[in-house]
């Protein structure tokens, strides 16, 4: 009996996940695990903590509910806490697998622990395969290496649009032979390290992780509110569920997938419309490829102050005081302070807020931006390791962006964005 490990990480779904069904193609028995790895449950060097309380939830929420997916189909998952490159040969050992399956990491301490893992298992002749899972486009289908991908986005996308394909989603499996699983024993908010937070009730959109959930935001989205059809108009919105799909969260856990999106899309277009907006949403799934491919290309250099232009920033020396009062909501800038204050209170914040409250710590506080990014990886319900840090790179002027510094008139965008002050009302009162 060739017996397998699937090692989920942050593809926590059964539709469209190639690892799972190459791992059900290869092997008569299929054991799917989680692991609750420490390191990511520590301090930064920026004084932060790598995952917080709102993201931490939202991750418990996925997990369980993949196990509950999984024991439909008559298996089930076994979580882990520790190591990965020590927990995952024990589960090894004690199955007899032949091979683990996991799904391909790009950044450096993601890379690092598949490194310890692979050798690990070296050690007990099991053999690692990993798969490529997380974009829209296939890496090895751009009409480009990686080491060749432009270093402007709108190059980088004219060539895919026009010379490369989008690969089909392939379907959920309808069973899965495993081993008695035991009951899920999932460990707690607290057991973490963490401290449980109340998100506040006016939060835009109240997230529940896992693939039930994300598969439900998404038929509302597109079928039952068919918000997508004016999407490239109200995405700067800052009030309200509907105004963006908020389909963030769940991709940055795999929950689902970006190419389940494309094809759910591509049906409502058939169905509706295709308009501006529906191809809007398409143009943003490009980004987040093109930031994780930009993270192949560029590896460490992302999290680095000089980035990936090794360009020198004039910079402040650190002030702990100015960096609470803006992490506090309390900089006395109403448009920054508003959005700021959301953050730390739900895990959320619209795209049209980060980019403002980015450029004010930059270039108004003229702090090192990557104690912003390291805030908002701990903060962040739907924090993706590329997009995150290459987002703050690009607003700090240090990443892809061709213009160099991207200063934003925070009063001028607080009068375009929040006119009449409804968003600085709702969060600014006591």
């Amino acid at each position: 009996m060739k017996r397998a490990v699937v090692w989920f990480k942050t593809d926590l779904r059964l539709h469209d996940n190639e690892t799972l069904v190459k791992a059900i193609a290869n092997s008569d028995v299929i054991i799917p695990v989680y692991c609750f790895e420490e390191t990511q449950f520590e301090t930064t060097a920026y004084g932060f903590q790598k995952t917080g309380a709102f993201r931490a939830q939202f991750l418990l929420e996925s997990v369980a509910d993949l196990d509950k997916q999984l024991r439909v189909l008559s298996s089930g998952l076994i979580v882990l806490i520790g190591k990965p490159e020590v927990e995952i040969p024990k589960i090894v050992q004690q199955y007899k697998a032949y091979k683990v399956f996991a799904k391909r990491e790009v950044t450096q301490e993601e890379k690092q622990t598949e490194t310890l893992v692979q050798s690990e298992l070296f050690k007990l002749r099991c053999e690692f395969e990993t798969v490529s899972t997380s974009t829209l486009y296939h890496a090895e289908d751009l009409p480009f290496s990686i080491k060749d991908i432009p270093d402007v986005f709108t190059n980088f996308r004219k060539k895919v649009e026009k010379e490369s394909v989008i690969r089909t989603v392939f379907e959920k499996p309808l069973s899965i032979a495993s081993p008695e699983i035991p009951t899920i024993d999932l460990p707690t908010i607290e057991t973490l390290g963490l401290v449980a937070m109340p998100i506040d009730q006016r939060a835009a959109i109240h997230f529940k992780g896992g693939e039930t959930e994300a598969l439900r935001r998404l038929q509302h989205y597109f079928f039952e509110s068919q918000s997508i059809s004016n999407y490239k108009e109200t995405r700067n919105g800052m009030v309200g569920a509907d105004y963006s799909s908020k389909f963030s969260a769940w991709l940055a856990l795999g929950c689902l997938s970006p190419r389940e999106i494309y094809f759910e899309l591509k049906k409502y277009e058939t169905q509706y419309e295709a308009n501006e907006s529906t191809y809007w949403l398409v143009f943003e799934l490009l980004w987040r490829d093109y930031f994780r491919f930009m993270m192949k290309k560029y590896h460490t250099k992302f999290f680095q102050k000089a980035g990936i232009q090794n360009k020198g920033i004039a910079v402040n020396k650190h002030n702990i005081e100015v960096l609470k009062n803006w992490i506090d909501g309390a900089t006395g800038v109403d448009f920054i302070d508003a959005n700021m204050i959301e953050l730390k209170l739900t895990g959320f914040m619209s795209n049209r807020g980060r980019q403002n409250v980015a450029s004010y710590l930059c270039n108004d506080l003229k702090l090192d931006w990557r104690y912003g990014a390291a805030y908002f990886e701990q903060q962040l319900i739907d924090y993706d390791v590329c997009s995150n840090w290459g987002n703050w790179a690009y607003l700090a002027g240090v990443g892809n962006d061709p213009r160099g510094n991207r200063y934003f008139n925070i009063e001028k965008q607080a009068q375009d964005y929040d006119k009449n002050k409804a968003y600085r009302k709702l969060w600014l009162k006591p």
